[in-house]
């Protein structure tokens, strides 16, 4: 009963965060000291279990849930789908990052390709970026045209009225980071072998054009933050902090019930009737470690 409650205070905590708070929060005392990692994985592992468990509701219940992650460039939109799914099944989570449509999908309806992906029962569907780059690169990048921008804004609430009233629940998040910690992250790219695949040519021009990418963000919130598919902002500055947040909220937004506690025991293994290892001619590994 006082997990529950825990569980319980964490979600009730992570309440709905209006669009104005896109900008920075305010707070007498500055922001908290930077969490530490055993701390934060300590958290992180009670969510995981959560989400197992929300995982478990959705197969069984025949959920369709659908989750948006847009936000400034390293703001950590793929660091936060990674910790979400990687303790849960990809049979059930499904991260769908769509590359640039080819010139077939740019003659359909703009919204065609995103529709194919969408959750059966049973499915999380995890848009990582999705079709609001119409209402952000796609706009601020001149990949296509104002009225094309303005026409989206226009229909993108009924369409995805239409989609929350086929059952599906759909979440919205928008990851926002300063100017001064994207510049950071930024340069640490530029060093790190292990990151500078995620620096390209686009980030860099992308980069210039900060109060750009805002402007068509106040555009896209005063459009498309509805009753029923609203967005949510989560400031991550602090990673850890921010996909601790993120992640207690996503599972205070789901109906799930914990599955019934089960007592397994592991059966007995089978005797080896003879059985030997044989010498084969087998190619193991080198082993440098």
């Amino acid at each position: 009963m006082a997990k529950k409650k825990d569980k319980q205070k964490r979600h009730d905590e992570g309440a709905a965060v209006a669009p104005s708070a896109a900008a920075a929060p305010a707070s007498e005392t500055g922001p908290p000291a930077k969490m530490k990692r055993k701390e934060y994985e300590q958290h992180m592992r009670v969510l995981h279990g959560d989400l197992v468990a929300m995982q478990e509701w959705v197969k069984d219940s025949g959920a369709k849930i659908c989750i948006v992650f847009e936000g400034r460039d390293t703001a950590g939109k793929g660091g936060t789908i990674k910790r979400i799914t990687e303790r849960v099944s990809p049979r059930v989570f499904r991260v769908v990052a769509l590359p640039a449509p080819t010139e077939r999908e740019k003659s359909q309806m703009y919204v065609q390709r995103y529709v194919t992906h969408f959750p059966a029962a049973g499915e999380v569907v995890i848009f990582d970026r999705s079709w609001y780059n119409r209402a952000g690169v796609e706009r601020v990048m001149g990949f296509c045209k104002p009225e094309e921008t303005e026409r989206f804004l226009e229909l993108v609430p009924s369409w995805e009225k239409a989609m929350t009233d086929s059952g599906i629940l759909l979440l919205k998040y928008w990851l926002e980071v300063s100017p001064d910690e994207q510049t950071r992250r930024l340069e640490s790219r530029i060093h790190d072998p292990r990151k500078i695949w995620k620096l390209s040519d686009m980030d860099l021009k992308s980069y210039s054009r900060w109060y750009d990418y805002s402007r068509a963000r106040d555009a896209m919130f005063a459009a498309t933050d509805t009753a029923w598919a609203p967005w949510y902002v989560a400031h991550t500055d602090d990673k850890m902090r921010g996909r601790l947040n993120i992640i207690s909220h996503l599972l205070g937004q789901v109906p799930y019930k914990p599955p019934a506690s089960r007592d397994i025991i592991l059966p007995r293994r089978q005797r080896p009737a003879g059985y030997t290892e044989p010498d084969l001619p087998l190619h193991y590994i080198p082993t440098p470690f």
